[in-house]
């Protein structure tokens, strides 16, 4: 496979103000092209428990494949995904998987489960898989968009009218989600692809960063620091734990170079270095 510059990242965990403890589980491998953060839910250690069974399942299935020569950026002509897209959604389940089954038969980890959100770059798309209130947002020149839909009773309440996005902001029920890994033997992920174009940033999150940091905020931050995302990631968690800080946050914020894309030229120095070896 050809040379590519890494992905630019940041990453940041923290327990927040109020919590002991953090079950939060973050990775990221800047040359493979993957990160995976996730948010554990359910006592005192259950939650780490599960969200480290989640971020280990996804980050450790994924790797080989996204090192290999296996053409992960081909579409699947019936779902219109890439098969980077497709082993995603299996990695997830088989996560789904180990987590329940680890629930059942471990009496401290009965009711654990945790959200997820994650990011696979292949080629010149990017893939993102996510289960709960973990977020993913963009920041695209200078528009920044929230990628992915809460699975939980704050956004169902919003998209049936019962909930302005005014009157959420204040509700008491943002930590309630209707969707997590772990809870059911069979949990669906959201996948969703789009095109990566450079210099795109993506910021990956748990809960605690966006109950604790409106959206503006959050992205005033980002772009005042788009050269440096370390400052960055540490501006966003200062700022959940000067609001409060009521819950662990974490936030993986990475930066698309131009030398990460595929080109024209790279795309045929890959194929004739495959067919002269």
């Amino acid at each position: 496979m050809p040379e590519r510059i890494p992905l630019e990242c940041a990453v940041l965990s923290h327990p927040g103000m109020v919590r002991s403890h953090n079950e939060d589980a973050v990775f990221v491998d800047r040359e493979a092209g993957i990160a995976v953060l996730a948010d554990g839910m359910g006592g005192y250690s259950a939650g780490e428990v599960a969200s480290g069974i989640a971020v280990n399942v996804v980050s450790e299935g994924m790797l080989p494949e996204l090192r290999s020569d296996r053409e992960l950026s081909k579409v699947d002509v019936a779902t219109g995904l890439t098969h980077a897209a497709l082993l995603l959604q299996q990695k997830i389940a088989a996560a789904n998987k180990g987590i329940y089954e680890a629930a059942q038969t471990r009496p401290e980890c009965a009711g654990m489960g945790t959200t997820i959100v994650s990011l696979v770059f292949c080629g010149n798309r990017v893939s993102i898989g996510h289960i709960g209130d973990s977020r993913c947002y963009r920041l695209r020149a200078d528009k920044f968009e929230q990628l992915t839909r809460d699975h939980s009773l704050l956004q169902e309440q919003i998209d049936g009218g019962q909930l302005t996005p005014e009157q959420a902001r204040y509700s008491l029920n943002k930590n309630l989600v209707t969707r997590a890994l772990g809870i059911e033997a069979i949990v669906p992920a959201d996948i969703v692809e789009y095109r990566a174009e450079a210099d795109d940033i993506y910021l990956l999150n748990s809960d605690g960063l966006t109950d604790m940091v409106e959206p503006a905020a959050v992205h005033a931050i980002i772009e005042r620091n788009r050269a440096d995302l370390t400052q960055a990631a540490k501006e966003l968690v200062d700022a959940a734990n000067q609001n409060g800080g009521r819950d662990n946050v974490s936030v993986v914020l990475v930066r698309v170079p131009q030398g990460f894309l595929p080109s024209a030229a790279w795309a045929q120095r890959w194929l004739a270095k495959k067919r002269s070896g």
